[in-house]
């Protein structure tokens, strides 16, 4: 049903969106060779299904864009999360050369990640085009703003399944430069494991889902939360106001709170739409300051307008209590591990702008560092390619965190500082 639902909004708003063979998948999902729930059609993609069932998450998206570069007459861009489709088009600023070559020739290279088996497999349904490796070599050659149009000058619309929460600094990454001109069009809200959610306003810029009653039994926790917190159903939600999401998955389950934090944007017919506003396990916290996922952002972004010639590419946090005996004897405190473009490294007082900034932004943090019981944030840069790999790393499409909570992955992003 939903993906009926999804299928009939983007028809209705893109028609050519739903042409055979007119839309290229870039998602990885270990072990699964088929796209997940939401992508109903197979006969839609360019994309040979052994492409997703790689075991990298570095080459499965690299295949998948070599077959997406093949099919010119491409109507949409279609991906599990933004970051995948900017990883992908990230791998296409590296290797465009050898990109092409492997289009001229059809031949597929040997990759790591990329077995042996599946080379040959996927490399019987290449054949050479010469044409088209020449297009790919002058416009990659031009510069890469706007380079999707120009790659693929029937698209209409890009497709990603997330794009809220730390997805929509990709999804603004990728509006800014290499998908210039082109709609984003998120048709899904999944929480828990469990489709929620459907979005039927595919042309509008900010997405908001019809919650479908009969996929999950969800229930709801008014914000803030009383002493006694009494969660509330479909019908008692009100316009406006913000909940905690708490869901009963499939018959059986136990109830649970998923930590997604929804605003109700109102209703159609007389069903609440509802926009995802955060989610508290990225909510970063070290004296109870309790600072959001997306006001840390907002913070962040301001104090790089503060740095000329920055751009973020991705960023990630960690609380001090994380790094143990590392963080010596310091008050607590945030670290915070960057990737930037247009500058090779900070002063301390650019450094300091961040922290500033928080402090402006939010009283209770102030009030804390003037006390000495919150130490002064620490920030470090961070080489090129190591936000891909942290995503590999998590071995699962799920959003990427912004918050690290697993000694693992900060140990693979301390091992990449540069400054």
């Amino acid at each position: 049903q939903g993906s009926l639902l999804y299928l009939d909004a983007l028809g209705a708003a893109f028609p050519r969106a739903l042409a055979r063979r007119g839309t290229a998948l870039l998602h990885w999902s270990p072990g699964c060779p088929r796209a997940p729930a939401g992508w109903p059609l197979p006969s839609l993609y360019c994309t040979p299904a052994p492409a997703g069932a790689l075991p990298s998450r570095a080459a499965a998206l690299r295949v998948q864009l070599l077959f997406a570069l093949r099919q010119r007459a491409l109507h949409a861009l279609e991906a599990g999360l933004a970051a995948e489709l900017h990883d992908a088009l990230v791998a296409l600023r590296a290797e465009w050369p050898q990109l092409a070559q492997e289009l001229a020739l059809g031949r597929l290279s040997p990759q790591p990640g990329l077995p042996e088996g599946v080379r040959v497999q996927l490399q019987a349904l290449l054949t050479p085009d010469a044409a088209r490796a020449a297009e790919l070599r002058a416009e990659c050659a031009r510069g890469f703003e706007g380079i999707a149009m120009r790659l693929w000058p029937q698209l209409e619309v890009v497709v990603v399944r997330t794009a809220h929460g730390s997805e929509r600094l990709y999804c603004d990454s990728l509006r800014q430069a290499d998908c210039q001109g082109l709609p984003f069009y998120c048709p899904f809200y999944q929480a828990a494991g469990a489709l929620l959610g459907v979005n039927l306003w595919p042309a509008e810029p900010a997405p908001r889902f019809l919650l479908c009653p009969d996929w999950a039994f969800c229930e709801f926790l008014p914000c803030p939360a009383n002493k006694e917190p009494r969660t509330v159903l479909l019908d008692e939600l009100w316009e406006g106001r913000e909940y905690g999401l708490v869901v009963t998955a499939q018959p059986g389950e136990y109830r649970c709170r998923t930590g997604e934090v929804l605003r109700v944007a109102g209703f159609h017919k007389q069903c609440p739409t509802v926009e995802p506003v955060r989610r508290e396990s990225q909510t970063l916290s070290v004296r109870g300051e309790s600072i959001p996922e997306e006001q840390f952002c907002q913070s962040l972004c301001r104090a790089l307008r503060m740095w000329p010639g920055a751009r973020l590419v991705d960023y990630v946090c960690v609380e001090s209590s994380l790094l143990g005996d590392s963080s010596g004897p310091c008050a607590p405190h945030y670290e915070v591990f960057m990737e930037l473009q247009g500058l090779r490294d900070l002063s301390e007082g650019q450094r300091y702008k961040l922290d500033q900034c928080l402090q402006e932004d939010f009283p209770v943090y102030k009030s804390f560092r003037f006390k000495g019981s919150i130490g002064p944030l620490r920030l470090h840069l961070v080489r090129p390619g190591t936000f891909p790999r942290l995503r590999e790393a998590l071995g699962s499409p799920l959003p990427m965190p912004r918050v690290l909570h697993e000694e693992q992955l900060l140990r693979l992003i301390q091992g990449s500082v540069v400054s």
